[in-house]
């Protein structure tokens, strides 16, 4: 019984682990994969102000 205790006692302390590395972020600088959409910006604000369109008729 005692053996059990110390196994459960050892398992509830180890699920607490966090891990403590830091990311640290510089502001304004973006360090994600290229936008690669085929169309310019303007174009799909079009397609999405004449979607939202379709969808927002009772308003």
């Amino acid at each position: 019984m005692k053996y059990v205790i110390l196994i459960i006692a050892t398992l509830s302390v180890t699920a607490c682990y966090e891990d403590a590395d830091v990311i640290l972020h510089q502001a304004g600088v973006y360090k994600g994969k290229v936008d690669t959409h085929s169309q310019t910006a303007e174009q799909r604000e079009t397609i999405l102000a004449k979607r939202f369109g379709q969808v927002q008729t009772d308003r």
